[in-house]
């Protein structure tokens, strides 16, 4: 009996992608099938960025393909292929950049800048193009943070080439003022200051834009929610019941502005010792997985205090970076992966797609 291309769809229907849990058909993943005589080629186009488990979700399809009645050869292409997602109402998409995100913590100490770095060379490791933006003002760590130094180049006096550094571009205030030169500056200051470092980088066809936020609730986060858009939010936090306690209003902030929280990042969630291995849970346990039951979101993933990452991280080669098959490299591939698998299953921006009316007197 001769094989059906409506057959390859129907074994692709019961086929989940292990990433994502939905099957190959209802994601539109699965695309130009071809069926000629015992031969079957199909395209998989995956919406989140897969570098490190593209051959084992190829390896997958080629398998359950290759299994039906009359079958005999099966050739699959696989990539990803990032869109743009819907921000925030009545905010309009940057140029140049497809989706936002925006890292948070309600308060300082907890590792945010850290998995800030690292989570955008996760995404860049998994084949995205990504953007770094430094939004804390007073405190920019991200130039120290990726190893860069110097001044941004200006060919029009008027927007600035973003630096790069480890296959990833980023902004900083750090890289406009001298590093001993504090921001003694207000709210309204601040927050222009993080408009023109968002809006006159010349941005490079981004999948993704991490912005690393200040710790908090303030003038930064509210201009962010109200006049930049962000497609989703990590919240980051520690176990311990204080930061918690910080993280829940940051949380709270970004559903009331109508932000979607992709998920939390529990860092510090085990203390493992340097001289023996020993781990242990220094600051209490299970609390970043109570907030996300309490809040019906998803915990992305927990790091632990680990010495090398503040390490690596202080002499500006992250972990992602330096040691790119590490069991922590991984837990940031992997948080990573999740949270553009969140986004890629958010509502699509199709505000291109309808003309702007434009009622005139005549």
């Amino acid at each position: 009996m001769a094989i059906a291309e409506i057959d390859i769809q129907n074994a692709l229907k019961t086929l989940l992608d292990p990433n994502t849990g939905k099957d190959f058909i209802s994601s539109k993943s699965a695309k130009n099938i071809q069926v000629t005589g015992n031969n079957v080629s199909v395209d998989i186009v995956l919406g989140y960025p897969a570098k490190s488990v593209m051959d084992s979700v190829k390896s997958l399809v080629e398998t359950h393909l290759k299994s039906l009645t009359g079958v005999e050869n099966v050739s699959v292409n696989i990539g990803s292929r990032i869109v743009a997602h819907k921000a925030q109402q009545g905010v309009t998409l940057l140029p140049n950049v497809k989706n936002i995100i925006a890292v948070a913590s309600g308060k300082g100490g907890v590792g945010k800048s850290t998995t800030s770095v690292n989570l955008a060379l996760a995404l860049a490791a998994e084949g995205a193009t990504v953007g770094l933006l430094d939004a804390d003002i007073y405190g920019p760590s991200q130039p120290q943070m990726l190893g860069i130094s110097g001044r941004p180049e200006s060919s029009d006096g008027k927007s600035m080439e973003p630096m790069l550094a480890h296959g990833i571009q980023a902004m900083s205030i750090g890289f406009l003022v001298d590093v001993d030169t504090p921001m003694v500056w207000r709210g309204p200051m601040v927050t222009g200051a993080l408009e023109q470092l968002l809006r006159e980088t010349k941005w490079r066809d981004l999948d993704y834009l991490i912005v690393d936020l200040p710790p908090g609730t303030g003038d930064i986060q509210l201009t962010l929610a109200q006049k930049i858009p962000v497609t989703g939010a990590i919240i980051v936090t520690t176990p311990q019941d204080i930061a918690l306690l910080d993280a829940r209003k940051g949380l709270k902030m970004f559903e009331k502005v109508g932000i979607p929280i992709l998920g939390i990042v529990e860092n510090m969630s085990t203390h493992i010792c340097s001289n023996c291995g020993h781990e242990e849970h220094i600051f209490g346990a299970g609390g970043g997985q109570k907030m996300c039951d309490d809040y019906k979101v998803d915990l992305l993933g927990s790091l632990p205090l680990d010495i090398s990452i503040r390490e690596l991280t202080d002499s500006g080669k992250p972990t992602v970076i330096s040691q790119p098959d590490s069991k922590i490299s991984n837990i940031y591939k992997d948080i990573a992966r999740k949270a553009a698998i969140k986004i890629a299953n958010a509502s699509l921006d199709h505000s291109g797609k309808f003309p702007n009316i434009v009622i005139q007197n005549t």
